[in-house]
């Protein structure tokens, strides 16, 4: 490929990104405890939330060990959920798909902590410790934690099940770019 060819690919994805930034959201108000965050144009882990991801593991990140699917992709809880029912629906959950399907837990996780609930739409969604599991679209690799403390409301998963509230190393904070309303 050609270094003006790859110059251009780099600008339209870089475009797309921002576009997509701009006009991501989560829920349908202003409030300030409602959800909101930054996301890509598609989940980089799609074929996982549609599927179900099998496991949950336990993986080394900047913010210490977090649950993550078994491909190795951060998993979040969202504060709004209260350890119940999922309230992640379409804006939400196009910036934050969700776990799909039953799962069991791997090395270091406690059984007793997996769980489901049943959306309203009768899709089912893996918990942990009460919590519904979420992807976030922002996040394209392994190890990845973008999502993490967005809006106050948003945060990685520790053993425990217990939300972790440390602040992700710079390196891996979110982007900087400003979104209305937020």
């Amino acid at each position: 490929m050609s270094g003006r060819k790859r110059t251009m690919i780099r600008k339209l994805a870089a475009a797309t990104l921002a576009v997509s930034l701009l006009a991501a959201g989560c829920g349908g108000d202003d409030d300030d405890d409602a959800a909101g965050s930054a996301a890509t144009a598609a989940p980089p882990s799609a074929a996982s939330a549609a599927e179900g991801a099998g496991s949950i593991e336990l993986a080394d990140t900047s913010l210490g060990q977090v649950i993550v699917d078994a491909e190795g992709m951060t998993l979040y809880l969202f504060v709004a959920d209260g350890q119940g029912e999922s309230t992640c629906y379409d804006e939400c959950e196009a910036s934050w798909p969700v776990l799909e399907g039953e799962v069991s837990a791997g090395e270091g996780l406690d059984s007793a902590l997996v769980g489901t609930t049943t959306r309203t739409n009768g899709d089912v969604q893996a918990t942990y410790n009460g919590w519904p599991l979420y992807y976030f679209s922002g996040d394209a690799a392994v190890g990845d934690t973008k999502g993490q403390g967005l809006r106050d409301v948003w945060y990685v998963v520790d053993a425990g099940g217990d939300a972790v509230e440390a602040s992700p190393v710079a390196a891996d904070a979110p982007t900087t770019t400003r979104i209305p309303g937020y």
